[in-house]
């Protein structure tokens, strides 16, 4: 099969369009062809070396976690895909080598949902890691019904859809910080958007409520912000991360996000009835994976950036 891949760790230019073994498919591993690859932050991290000691990194390494795309062939444990189902999957393993920058990728069935009709394989590419987490995280915090929440990075890859899954959840309203140029972006969300910054506006009292606190506060930027969802959240408990475990020093939660095909179809299915639609602000060739590292890397990208194959 053609992979991206690379030998040593550093900047866009050591991904490389290569040669490698098609993947093994194990007795319980669901073998997928990918048609959309999504590219999250943390791919960038991986490529210059900046998790090799959370997990064991062997080369060639195929960088990559999200996959959409059909069924290729499934283990003869397997009992929920057959050849032919169109998939999606947050294809993260205990190692990281075989990821989703590839033609073929295997993965573990407890980690593959159904691609519902409502996505497209790029839409359904971007939603897996983002996707899950802003659901785990936004679980995390108990939103219900009434709770007005707070979400930093509201325009996002995770931000846009906790935004969505929380008003799904029942939030009654949900404020998202954002640059300028995406708060008409945010409103089309059903979220109210406050310029983001190292103060929030004097404002936010009137947005937030009598007391100028919220319900629930998810932070996904760390630093400044995880200050200010501190001091805006009116239980401890009740305030998230997913970048800064000093969130637990406060009384909050840090999420890491977690393989979970069962939560994944039940986003296919606020997608389905029309809660749940992910932004996908480009698609590019997987061959061209570097230029996608690029674009990410400037960390201003609204929605989800995805390869194409």
């Amino acid at each position: 099969m053609k992979a991206i891949a690379l030998d040593e760790y550093g900047d866009a230019d050591v991904l490389q369009w290569r040669d490698l073994p098609d993947p093994h498919v194990g007795m319980d591993s669901v073998r997928i062809r990918v048609r959309a690859a999504g590219v999250n932050p943390v791919d960038a991290g991986i490529r210059a070396g900046a998790l090799w000691s959370a997990y064991p990194h062997h080369t060639p390494l195929i960088p990559g976690w999200d996959v959409a795309g059909v069924v290729d062939t499934v283990g003869p444990a397997v009992t929920r895909f057959k050849p032919g189902d169109e998939v999606m999957a947050y294809a993260r393993k205990d190692t990281v080598q075989h990821g989703t920058y590839a033609e073929l990728v295997t993965v573990a069935e407890p980690a593959v949902a159904h691609k519902p009709a409502a996505l497209t394989f790029a839409q359904a590419g971007g939603l897996p890691l983002a996707g899950l987490t802003a659901y785990q995280a936004l679980a995390a915090l108990r939103v219900g019904p009434g709770d007005v929440v707070l979400v930093h990075a509201a325009a996002g890859g995770v931000g846009h859809l906790a935004v969505q899954i929380a008003r799904a959840l029942g939030a009654a309203r949900v404020i998202g910080t954002a640059s300028a140029a995406n708060h008409d972006f945010l409103r089309g969300l059903g979220c109210e958007p406050i310029p983001y910054g190292d103060t929030l506006p004097d404002d936010l009292a009137d947005l937030a409520g009598g007391d100028g606190r919220v319900d629930a506060a998810l932070d996904l930027v760390g630093g400044s912000a995880l200050k200010q969802s501190a001091a805006l959240v009116r239980s401890p408990a009740r305030h998230a991360s997913i970048v800064d475990p000093a969130v637990k020093e406060q009384g909050g939660r840090y999420v890491f996000v977690r393989p979970d095909g069962l939560m994944l179809e039940g986003l296919a299915d606020l997608a389905i009835v029309g809660k749940l639609c992910v932004e996908v602000s480009r698609e590019v060739p997987l061959a061209r994976a570097a230029e996608a590292h690029r674009l990410i890397e400037q960390r201003h990208v609204r929605g989800k950036i995805v390869l194409t194959n």
